[in-house]
């Protein structure tokens, strides 16, 4: 037998959050809404950075990818978990698999790198700003959105070629509520050591390299804030820089618990419980925490109603 992309096991079965009939109503409504908010902040705030010439600046340029990217992630995971909470087999052909794995992956690791290009931006802002206009040209924000996705792209790239390669032989009951690497390598019937290497690889690179640049970036952040004399302007830069902390703390967090566990002391039930908050929640939050306490968006949006009305 040829071991490529073969597989005896043609669709998976996802099992989901919970195999509690009085709950899938419930769950179906909660994430719903979630998913509303998600793609009406997210689309949203790239409509409105789009047509406000003001925000048209390296921050705002790396927060529209931002919102691109929590919108496309949210779009591969969110629509079929809801389906499935209507639905009694909750399949998933394995090609459809693949797939949202695939952009799973990819909009993943994008956003791990974004959030660290945009810490950096923020410390550049802060700790350099005769420097900025230099150090964050347009060129320079071309060149580290674009490191961003190919970065994704590698890692999507690499993990789902290996994972062609896993045979699914009998079991294909997946204990998650989309096609994650984990509980797909649980039932191959074939050796994933080289899955697990790699996943162990680029869990490290794509989680703690983004995780230390945010946290530097942001050590040198609250050390200049502590500089500024004014304790009105010091309370506030603390406000905003804490909720960004607090969204990135979350996001990271939930990824490491996730994948930076040892296989053996692993539950891919408090797995999926964890995957919630970077799959589903954060994607939501980050419109929230990163636009409108900002009086720029605030701004922008007030024209904006004035110019349609």
């Amino acid at each position: 037998m040829e071991k490529g992309n073969y597989s005896l096991v043609t669709e998976f079965i996802l099992i989901g959050l919970t195999d509690d009939s009085e709950l899938q109503l419930p769950l179906l409504f909660l994430f719903l809404n979630i998913y509303l908010v998600t793609v009406l902040g997210n689309l949203g705030m790239i409509i409105l950075i789009t047509l406000s010439s003001h925000l048209h600046t390296p921050m705002y340029y790396f927060l529209c990818s931002l919102s691109f990217i929590d919108l496309c992630q949210s779009t591969v995971i969110t629509p079929k978990m809801m389906l499935n909470f209507l639905s009694e087999k909750k399949i998933i052909s394995y090609p459809e698999c693949m797939t949202q794995f695939y952009f799973f992956a990819f909009f993943g690791i994008s956003e791990c790198h974004m959030l660290a290009v945009m810490a950096y931006d923020h410390y550049v802002a802060i700790c350099h700003p005769l420097h900025y206009s230099f150090m964050m040209s347009y060129q320079v924000c071309s060149w580290l959105v674009s490191a961003v996705y190919v970065l994704g792209f590698v890692g999507a790239t690499s993990h789902t070629g290996c994972l062609l390669r896993v045979l699914f032989c009998k079991e294909n009951k997946v204990n998650h509520y989309f096609c994650d690497l984990l509980p797909l390598l649980k039932l191959s019937c074939s050796s994933t050591y080289v899955n697990e290497v790699m996943a162990l690889v680029f869990s490290t690179f794509n989680i703690l390299f983004p995780a230390m640049t945010i946290i530097c970036s942001y050590v040198f952040i609250i050390a200049s804030i502590l500089k500024i004399q004014s304790t009105r302007g010091r309370s506030k830069a603390f406000n905003t820089c804490s909720s960004h902390i607090a969204a990135v703390g979350v996001f990271f967090g939930s990824l490491a618990f996730m994948y930076l566990q040892p296989s053996s002391v692993s539950s891919m039930d408090q797995g999926k419980v964890s995957s919630i908050f970077y799959t589903i929640i954060v994607p939501m939050l980050n419109p929230l925490i990163y636009s409108l306490r900002n009086k720029d968006v605030k701004i922008a949006i007030k024209q904006l109603i004035e110019r349609i009305i």
